[in-house]
């Protein structure tokens, strides 16, 4: 996730899943059957559960074509294939139109919208300064870098330096140092494909999951709404903070607790603040975004987090966003939530 780290460390937090069953579970007479379809996809897990599948359905073909589906996307989007279709584009040193995939331009509009949305706090330029602050694949950094060293490829990076045109479809930057990382939404995205592709076969109840970020459709083995943990943000050790019921919506969240460095004393988050290069300064652990797409909630999450609560708070107000932050504070970690947050939360 460019929230700001690479995608072989994802750090989604959501990746509790309530119950845990095995494959094709049965149990009791009063459970539905439940299949389960696991795998390895963007550097993460996947796991697919579907219960009580239509008769005919071939679970066996429904896991090659997701196998297939996300071999596709991930083929397109990664930037840790060397040719990939975006990691073609990035190597291109010219500031001409690009052609490129439908599916790809889709996904760099959608993040465009986003850029926009969040004036500028979700953008998916910033890869660069990630590897520079030691969160990217070449791993972590000795120390802070040099303000020079930030500022010279905060010149390449935003949004505004970005172009997309979806007619063509077509995408060009302005600069040819610019270097693009969709590693905030891809994941997102390639959830929303699969819960596509089961709905599309007749499935009505399912959960899907990418690297923590999840699509529930349906109800569970139990006949009950899906019901997925919220950890708590410690850096210590995993525990559950929340339960949310989740229906019909994707959701995701983006936290700062896995991933970080200290140096002379001072702790460095992997949230990074695209205006200033540097990582967030605010006391908010993590965020969770409950929206009709889980491309959205995963976007959302990245651009809240880098907000802060305050800010953040302020624009999930404003754009009716369902967002549940936790802020750190003196007695732990006080929970604080738009007032569109309104699923069945239950104490964890």
């Amino acid at each position: 996730m460019m929230s700001y780290i690479s995608s072989r460390a994802s750090c989604r937090f959501v990746a509790l899943l309530l119950p845990v069953c095995l494959a094709a579970c049965g149990g009791s007479s009063d459970r539905l059957p439940m299949h389960e379809l696991i795998g390895s996809t963007m550097g993460t897990s996947f796991s697919v559960k579907v219960v009580a599948p239509p008769a005919d359905a071939d679970m066996n073909a429904m896991r090659e074509t997701i196998g297939a589906t996300l071999a596709d996307i991930e083929q397109s989007m990664s930037t840790y294939i060397d040719d990939s279709e975006l990691s073609r584009f990035n190597a291109e040193q010219v500031t001409d139109w690009y052609s490129v995939s439908a599916e790809l331009c889709a996904v760099i509009e959608a993040a465009q919208a986003m850029a926009m949305l969040t004036d500028g706090a979700f953008d998916i330029t910033v890869g660069p300064l990630v590897d520079l602050w030691g969160f990217g694949p070449e791993g972590p950094s000795a120390g802070p870098p040099a303000d020079a060293a930030i500022d010279a490829l905060r010149a390449a990076s935003g949004y505004e330096l970005l172009h997309a045109d979806c007619n063509r479809p077509a995408v060009r930057k302005e600069r040819p140092d610019v270097r693009l990382d969709l590693s905030a939404i891809a994941k997102g995205y390639a959830v929303d494909r699969i819960a596509e592709l089961l709905s599309n076969a007749g499935m009505v109840n399912y959960l899907v999951e990418i690297g923590g970020e999840l699509r529930a459709r349906g109800r569970n083995a139990e006949g009950r709404l899906w019901a997925i943990a919220i950890e708590s943000p410690s850096s210590g050790g995993r525990s559950v903070h929340t339960i949310v019921r989740l229906a019909d919506a994707g959701m995701a969240t983006s936290g700062d607790y896995r991933n970080f460095f200290e140096h002379g004393g001072v702790r460095y988050s992997h949230t990074l603040d695209p205006a200033s290069g540097r990582p967030v300064t605010h006391a908010a652990a993590s965020v969770t975004v409950v929206a009709p797409t889980t491309m959205r909630a995963d976007a959302l999450a990245t651009a809240l987090l880098v907000l802060g609560p305050r800010a953040g708070l302020e624009l999930a107000e404003r754009e009716s966003i369902a967002a549940y932050f936790l802020v750190r504070s003196d007695d732990g970690f006080e929970p604080r939530m738009s007032r569109h947050f309104s699923l069945d939360v239950e104490a964890g």
